[in-house]
C-alpha cells in the first residue's frame, strides 16, 4: 500500500509546526504548569498544536494530541493522528536542543507512519510500513535509514556512561533517570548516552544513530506513537518491558513502560541480531521491575 499522500501530509505538518514555533526562543521563553498533571506547557506548544490539527486529520481521522481536549469519537475511527506538538518542553524551556515535533499515524490502533522533526538541530525522520524510514540532516543528503544508516558522529562522547566498549550497543536514556541512579547495573555493558524527549530518541534509533532506549517510567501514546512507526518501519522492534506488544488508540491513552530496539546496520539482514538485543533487554528490565 502506498504511504505516499500520508508522508506528504506529515512531512508538511512537520514543517508548519517548526515555523509556528519559530517565534518563540528557546531557553527564553515563557512557561506555564499544567493543571492536571503539573507538566510544563508554553505558548509554542499550543501554537504548534494548532497548525498540526488543522493540516493533520481529514474527514473521518480520529485526532489525540498533548495540547488538545481528547475526544472519544476518535475510539471509533480506523485512522487517528496522534502528535506532540513539542515533545521534551523541559528542553525546550532550558534551551536544550533536545526538543521536537511528533507525528504518528495509526490504523486499526497500529503505528503506520511517523515523522519527527528536531527544528532546533533541523533533523527529520520521516516513513511508513512498507517504506522504510528517511533521515534528513543538516549536513548533506537524505539517507535510507532502513538500508544504510548513518553512523554516530564522534564515537564515544564524554556523555557516555560505563567502560563498553566503543561497539557495544549505544543506548539513549533519560537524563533524570540516569541522575536516580536507575541505569548504574548496565555500566560497562552498554555505551548510555543521555538524551531529552522520547521521540527524538525514537527517531534516532529508527534513523541507527542508536541502537536502543527504554523507559521504565508510563508514557502517554503521544510520546512514543510517531518514534514507534518509525522504529518499526526501519525493521527495528517495539515492546512493553513485560515483552506484550504496545496497544494504541486506548481510552487511557497512557503506557506503563516502553522499550525500543532498532534493525542496525543492513536492515532485514540484523533483525535477528535486533530480537536476540531485545531479548536480553527485556530479562535486564523484568529484573529491574519485579
Amino acid at each position: 500500500m502506498s504511504r505516499t499522500d500520508d508522508l506528504q501530509r506529515i512531512r508538511a505538518a512537520l514543517r508548519a509546526a517548526a515555523e509556528a514555533i519559530r517565534p518563540y526562543t528557546p531557553g527564553d521563553v515563557a512557561w506555564e504548569r499544567k493543571e492536571e498533571r503539573g507538566d510544563p506547557v508554553t505558548a509554542a506548544d499550543h501554537a504548534a498544536d494548532a497548525v498540526l490539527r488543522a493540516m493533520l486529520p481529514a474527514a473521518g481521522e480520529g485526532w489525540l494530541s498533548e495540547e488538545s481536549v481528547d475526544d472519544a469519537a476518535r475510539l471509533r475511527c480506523d485512522r487517528v493522528w496522534v502528535v506532540d506538538p513539542i515533545d521534551g518542553t523541559r528542553e525546550f524551556i532550558d534551551g536544550i536542543p533536545e526538543w521536537c515535533v511528533s507525528i504518528g499515524l495509526l490504523e486499526n490502533g497500529e503505528p503506520v507512519a511517523g515523522g519527527i522533526l528536531n527544528p532546533a538541530t533541523d533533523e527529520l525522520m520521516i516513513g511508513a510500513a512498507g517504506s522504510g524510514v528517511i533521515y534528513e540532516g543538516p549536513e548533506g543528503p537524505a539517507l535510507e535509514a532502513a538500508s544504510a544508516p548513518p553512523a554516530p558522529t564522534g564515537g564515544a562522547s564524554s556523555q557516555d556512561r560505563g567502560t563498553a566498549h566503543i561497539d557495544a550497543p549505544l543506548v539513549l536514556a533519560s537524563r533524570s533517570e540516569i541522575r536516580r541512579g536507575e541505569w548504574r547495573r548496565f555500566q560497562g555493558r552498554f555505551r548510555v548516552r543521555p538524551c531529552g524527549s522520547v521521540a527524538y530518541k525514537l527517531g534516532l534509533v529508527a534513523a541507527g544513530l542508536a541502537d536502543a532506549t527504554w523507559t521504565l517510567v508510563p508514557k502517554s501514546e503521544w510520546d512514543v506513537a510517531g518514534g514507534a512507526a518509525l522504529v518499526l518501519a526501519a525493521g527495528g522492534a517495539v515492546t512493553l518491558a513485560d515483552g506484550r506488544p504496545p496497544r494504541f488508540n486506548q481510552r487511557n491513552p497512557s503506557l506503563p513502560n516502553f522499550v525500543a530496539v532498532g534493525a542496525g546496520p543492513g536492515g532485514r539482514a540484523r533483525l535477528r541480531d535486533a530480537a536476540a538485543a531485545l531479548d536480553r533487554l527485556l530479562i535486564d528490565l523484568r529484573e529491574i521491575s519485579s
